[in-house]
């Protein structure tokens, strides 16, 4: 009996051990199919062999970029960056709504922050929509002019793409082709210097096949201009000053730009896309699908169906010019809701109304353009480059060229301007033009200049980035260091996901 269990034990044993053989082998197969799987190149429900035809699709495709940079997402967080992480502003809200955005403005925050995440999927699906146009479009069977424009548009924008996560992280993945293979997804971080050569090639190469103008149809794509303000824009963070100097000047003999009379027509509907808009992003309101500005909703007073973000901060309002009787530079309650100041809608602001007792101005509409119920649906464009922007940018050269006199004629336009926004006849000692040559207090002049011109237009914590450590760390306070503090961490999840990180 002894013996026929062992018998059975043994055979028992025996199959076993085949299923264990056989199994393992059939992982083996398993695994290396899934390999195989895993690696294959990416599929959507369209090819470039299957939708990039025409030109309508091939315009259509373009259009997508666009679109990718809007503020139709949330997840378009530049306002954070630009704004709240400077000395411009705080996150505002109720102190629970989107925490994370407090440990921007603390420079504290990690690798896990959902805001960083966030707004770093949202460039990199521009860029990815810009690299699949710029890859495609070239095969497709349509006239050669309109194919080059599209070309260059997508260009410029994986340029304004890149230039903005390069100034936020600093070393990011130059990615340059559809992310349709694993070699196109998985890239390595590039220096700054690389990435800033990628961005000038982008531009160079806009400029020379883009238009100066269009026609009412295509208002409000990138021209030649845009893209040689944008030139101008990063040489300037490179402190190649000569050169910026170069491409502001082309971009003045275009002869289309000029700025506005008044100062605050600027963030108005009806003059969207004006003589003085360089290059803005574009917004409609009640569009399927959806095109509208979140903006007006982020910003707004929660009586008008707003979050009342992006809250301005004192030091912001202590920046802009008063007369010795009291008299205030226009442009204050141009871009500021301020304590007992007329508001959008004809209502008189409360300090109640802010965390800080102020709110921007700028990015919102009345009621009678947007009502409270389709606030997030708004309908204004977000202008990046205003002539007024270039105008300081040129100043700021011209003094680092030690030529004082031209860096004067250019801020003394800008503050002109302000000057007779003015409601009545100004005091003489508000907004008077500036006369020192000495190149320290002019430097400080055109920084100054550059706070109040450009508040709350998401601009101020790259200039002091840019500018440098002692001026960024006076702007920012003790708890910010610039060594350690100047970039925000890459998301933990691209660094996971990227296997060549």
């Amino acid at each position: 009996m002894q013996t026929k269990i062992k018998n059975i034990s043994d055979a028992f044993g025996q199959l076993m051990n085949a299923k264990v053989i056989l199994l393992f082998v059939f992982s083996m197969i398993i695994m290396s199919s899934c390999k195989d799987f895993l690696t294959e190149d990416l599929k959507g429900e369209f090819s470039s062999e299957t939708y990039y035809q025409n030109d309508k699709q091939a315009i259509q495709a373009g259009n997508g970029v666009y679109n990718a940079i809007s503020f139709s997402s949330s997840n378009n967080a530049l306002w954070v960056f630009g704004d709240v992480a400077s000395d411009d502003a705080v996150k505002g809200g109720n102190p629970g709504d989107q925490a994370e955005i407090t440990y921007i403005d603390a420079f504290t925050a990690n690798a896990s922050n959902g805001i960083i995440l966030n707004y770093w999927k949202f460039a990199y699906e521009a860029i990815a929509r810009a690299n699949n146009v710029i890859a495609n479009v070239p095969a497709v069977p349509m006239d050669e002019i309109m194919k080059n424009r599209i070309i260059g548009e997508a260009k410029f924008i994986r340029a304004y793409s890149y230039f903005n996560l390069v100034n936020i992280f600093g070393k990011v993945p130059l990615k340059l082709l559809p992310p349709i293979s694993q070699s196109a997804i998985n890239v390595p971080l590039s220096k700054v210097s690389d990435i800033y050569i990628q961005i000038e090639k982008d531009l160079s190469e806009a400029v020379a096949v883009l238009p100066v103008s269009y026609g009412s149809a295509d208002i409000g794509r990138v021209t030649q201009g845009a893209a040689l303000a944008m030139l101008g824009k990063v040489s300037l963070y490179q402190q190649k000053w000569s050169v910026a100097v170069g491409y502001f000047q082309q971009v003045e003999a275009l002869g289309i730009y000029h700025l506005l009379p008044n100062y605050a027509n600027n963030f108005k509907l009806a003059f969207e896309n004006s003589s003085e808009s360089i290059f803005e992003i574009q917004h409609l309101s009640g569009k399927n699908p959806f095109t509208g500005s979140g903006l007006n909703q982020w910003f707004a007073p929660a009586s008008e169906g707003g979050y009342y973000f992006n809250a301005p901060t004192q030091s912001l309002v202590d920046a802009f010019e008063k007369s010795i009787s009291g008299e205030v530079d226009p442009r204050l309650d141009a871009s500021i809701g301020r304590d007992g100041k007329p508001w959008l809608n004809g209502d008189i602001f409360s300090a109640s109304w802010s965390p800080t007792g102020y709110l921007t101005k700028k990015h919102q509409q009345p009621l009678s353009e947007v009502s409270s119920s389709l606030k997030g649906d708004g309908g204004l464009n977000y202008i990046y480059l205003r002539y007024a922007d270039v105008l300081l940018m040129k100043a700021e050269a011209f003094n680092e060229l030690s030529d004082a006199d031209s860096a004067k004629a250019n801020i003394n336009i800008v503050r002109h301007r302000a000057r007779t926004s003015f409601n009545g006849t100004p005091p003489a000692d508000l907004l008077a033009d500036i006369t020192t040559s000495n190149q320290d207090l002019l430097r400080a002049a055109i920084q100054k200049e550059r706070r109040v011109e450009l508040a709350q237009e998401f601009h101020r914590y790259f200039d002091l980035m840019r500018w440098g450590k002692a001026v960024a760390e006076s702007a920012l306070g003790t708890d910010f260091h610039y060594e350690t503090k100047r970039y925000f961490p890459i998301p933990q999840a691209e660094v996971d996901a990227n296997q060549a990180i």
